[in-house]
């Protein structure tokens, strides 16, 4: 494993994340907590919830919470200010990549999928703003996707709803800027998480992934969570309304 950074900005700042007890957004969790800063998260899975908030041994705090229910989303975000202080970091991290054929969706599927792939993202974003505002400036750090970068087939609500995560980036880079609240978003390519593990990884998907790569490794959780520090701390002071690849140069 590699000597990452420590980044002195992030102690004990209030941090956010959303979907945090698995995946990409526990490995974001533990990141934070790595650095001293002061970690709530979000997660409608009570068990794996627990689960992490025993592992890190009292040094996060978590609120369960299902993101299409936009008022238990303030409720927790709530609670979890009351806790660490308002957050001056959001980390839009929750989504659900759900395979789906174009020809089965209902208007009901597809405006479910927006409201767990990009609606909560807003939200989060709308009752976080005002305390950044006050505290005098943020990063917010909104989860993309390469998929639809790469024409993915197979699940076009779930694009469909990335692809408009990045419009949402932009344009609350420019309301917000002038707070000195930076909005960007990560890009990841296909990331090794357990749950795409037992669904998706094969030996042939692998294969055919790897070709569409440059780079020759497969893409850890890890690295989502060194690329949301960075944009979460001080040194990216200047970085706003942009893109941050973290897809091993995928085609």
């Amino acid at each position: 494993m590699p000597e990452f950074a420590i980044y002195p900005s992030l102690r004990d700042k209030s941090v956010l994340i959303t979907g945090g007890a698995s995946g990409i957004g526990e490995e974001i969790v533990r990141a934070f907590v790595g650095q001293g800063a002061k970690v709530g998260f979000i997660d409608f899975n009570a068990d794996a919830t627990a689960a992490l908030l025993d592992a890190l041994d009292g040094k996060a705090e978590a609120e369960i919470c299902d993101l299409r229910d936009i008022d238990a989303t303030r409720a927790a975000i709530g609670a979890l200010t009351a806790r660490n202080g308002a957050p001056t970091v959001l980390v839009n991290n929750a989504a659900r990549d759900d395979r789906h054929k174009w020809q089965d969706v209902t208007p009901d599927y597809w405006d479910e999928r927006f409201n767990l792939n990009l609606r909560h993202q807003f939200f989060c974003a709308q009752a976080v703003a005002p305390g950044m505002i006050e505290a005098g400036g943020g990063s917010i750090i909104n989860m993309g996707s390469n998929s639809w970068w790469e024409a993915t087939g197979g699940m076009p609500a779930y694009t469909a709803a990335k692809a408009a995560v990045h419009g949402l980036t932009r344009s609350l880079a420019r309301d917000l800027g002038p707070h000195r609240i930076r909005c960007n978003t990560v890009v990841p390519g296909w990331v090794m998480t357990q749950r795409q593990k037992d669904l998706w990884v094969t030996p042939e998907t692998i294969d055919r992934h790897q070709k569409r790569q440059c780079l020759p490794d497969l893409i850890e959780p890890v690295y989502l969570a060194r690329m949301v520090l960075f944009l979460a701390s001080d040194d990216s002071a200047m970085c706003t309304a942009n893109n941050y690849m973290v897809e091993a140069g995928s085609i």
